[in-house]
């Protein structure tokens, strides 16, 4: 069983008053494993928001179907067994860190002395176990973000789906929400992640899904996709013709990006060395050679890229 699984899932959105629909979701198939922490990738207006609300149950598909723990999005049994934080939220500042975590115990219908205990344990994991009798209103942008991300564990759910989780972080909160996410992961649980920072997606995700205009353009493991390569930025005097053929001969792909500079793609690092040698054997005049690693960024921008041309 999946954690998360969708088949062909569409929704239109129609005006009102008329107009062109909107195909937000298009014949989108996603398979999320059990246990994994999922990367749920995309540009501005790819469906990724549009999903999740179907996901929660929020937002009806108009055809297709979609399942959360084996249960149809939006059932009861889903959503008992599901923890969510929004990327846009707006909690009840009135209420101290402590009494907002009780409320959500409540709603979820824990009974006392566990909700007690998980109240003590979200707020130590979120670091804000000193301010649990500080007001919401009191909190800063991140605080509120991590006393939300403690509402979405509290009532130990089997699926954490978090839009946006570090978008107003630093770089401390940041790594906190990073131990929060391995903490689950530890504990057997699932988590969806959808975030913009690409590097906290590549440092916290197993899986990654990749989508645009609302359908999946590349899934997989991540260690996967990531392929054993190098990407060499080449810069030249000037570049010519001879110097091109001799590169394309050591590396996989060669590409010119203006009059001085190339990008090369070898498929090991042992292979850079030999491309320098064949550019000066070539005549080249080499200027600088920098190397690095394929990221989940390059990834992203070469699919994303690819489907628009």
């Amino acid at each position: 069983m999946w954690a998360i699984e969708t088949r062909n899932l569409r929704k239109v959105f129609r005006p009102l008053l008329g107009g062109k629909p909107i195909v937000a979701v298009d014949n989108l198939n996603l398979q999320v494993p059990p246990g994994t922490v999922f990367g749920f990738l995309g540009p501005n207006g790819a469906g990724k928001t549009t999903t999740i609300q179907i996901l929660i149950g929020n937002v009806y598909p108009t055809a297709g179907e979609a399942f959360v723990l084996g249960h149809r999005a939006g059932a009861l049994a889903a959503k008992r067994k599901l923890g969510f934080l929004p990327e846009k939220f707006q909690f009840h500042d009135f209420l101290t860190a402590e009494e907002f975590l009780r409320m959500h115990g409540r709603l979820a219908k824990m009974d006392g002395a566990t909700l007690q205990k998980r109240i003590d344990e979200t707020l130590e994991l979120v670091g804000l176990a000193q301010r649990r009798k500080s007001k919401i209103r009191e909190f800063s942008k991140g605080m509120q973000q991590r006393i939300g991300l403690a509402q979405a564990i509290i009532h130990d759910p089997d699926l954490v789906i978090l839009d946006e989780p570090t978008s107003a972080l630093d770089p401390l909160g940041r790594r906190r929400v990073r131990e929060v996410v391995q903490y689950l992961k530890e504990r057997g649980k699932t988590v969806f992640l959808n975030s913009h920072l690409l590097s906290e997606v590549e440092r916290s995700c197993d899986v990654v899904a990749i989508i645009n205009k609302g359908r999946v353009v590349k899934q997989g493991a991540l260690d996967e996709l990531l392929v054993n390569r190098s990407i060499v930025s080449v810069e030249l005097k000037r570049v010519e013709p001879r110097v091109l053929e001799a590169m394309a001969q050591v590396a996989r792909k060669v590409q010119p990006v203006d009059e001085r500079r190339v990008t090369a793609e070898v498929a090991h690092e042992d292979d850079i060395a030999e491309l320098a040698r064949a550019i000066v054997q070539a005549g080249g005049a080499l200027m600088g050679l920098q190397a690095h690693r394929e990221t989940l960024e390059d990834l992203f921008i070469q699919t994303v890229e690819g489907e628009s041309k």
